[in-house]
């Protein structure tokens, strides 16, 4: 039986406990580097394993969903760059609707002609508000998403597009960077969106220390999503999921 794995992150985020996702691509991985990761995961009990990439262009993305559910606990959750990128084996979909740009494809289109697919795969449906953030160099979301991302410094902007997605009945919003940013979402942004909506906020891109993680906790991200960084240093995960879990439970 699967877990409701929103109500997981709901419950998480009621509680003021921050949340920590490893981010992998399945073309970046092969067996024995998912087995490194799961066990580093395990070992630092990170929360949930994200899955997925702009383009996935192998076709390893059930095989490496199916081992990381046959090698540990921890939900897999699907953060899809294209509708093609659906398994069953997961535990759960982010179902991203791009709203921080204005191509009607990733607003709805790719979703009509993805839902009875999406629909039949009995995964567990999470509607996400997506909002790509200027990282400061181009990224593989944003040529592929051809959208603008939204500027660094626009807080306003993005304030009122996340509420604008949570009116819209979106449950989680999630404000992007994008892999290999050289500028990470600035806390500023971060508290300045979170303080306007009630929906948990998901943070990616450009996190590359632990401290900067701390930093996007305090301001009042609910899941912090690495992936770039610990393609590059699998040992990071510790330090990270240490830093993430260790932030202060408001009173």
């Amino acid at each position: 039986m699967r877990q409701n794995i929103y109500h997981l992150i709901e419950q998480r985020k009621k509680a003021g406990k921050k949340s920590f996702a490893v981010l992998i691509d399945p073309d970046k991985v092969d067996n024995a580097s998912i087995e490194q990761l799961v066990g580093l995961g395990v070992d630092a009990q990170i929360d949930y394993f994200f899955v997925g990439g702009s383009l996935v262009i192998s076709n390893y993305l059930d095989d490496c969903i199916r081992q990381i559910k046959t090698s540990c606990p921890i939900p897999v959750i699907l953060f899809p760059g294209s509708p093609s990128q659906v398994s069953r084996y997961a535990d759960a979909l982010l179902y991203l609707s791009l709203i921080s740009g204005r191509n009607p494809e990733l607003l709805i289109g790719q979703h009509v002609v993805s839902a009875p697919f999406v629909k039949k795969s009995g995964l567990e449906i999470m509607p996400t508000g997506y909002m790509v953030i200027d990282g400061g160099a181009p990224t593989t979301v944003s040529y592929i998403s051809n959208a603008t991302p939204m500027p660094a410094d626009k807080n306003d902007i993005a304030m009122c597009t996340a509420m604008a997605g949570e009116m819209l009945g979106m449950k989680l919003i999630y404000m992007d960077a994008g892999s290999g940013a050289k500028r990470p979402i600035t806390e500023s942004m971060i508290e300045k969106v979170a303080k306007h909506i009630d929906v948990p906020l998901i943070i990616g891109g450009g996190i590359t220390n632990p401290e900067k993680a701390y930093l996007n906790c305090k301001s009042g991200a609910d899941i912090i999503v690495v992936g770039n960084a610990i393609e590059k240093d699998p040992s990071l995960i510790k330090e990270m999921s240490h830093a993430i879990h260790s932030v202060p439970v408001k009173a």
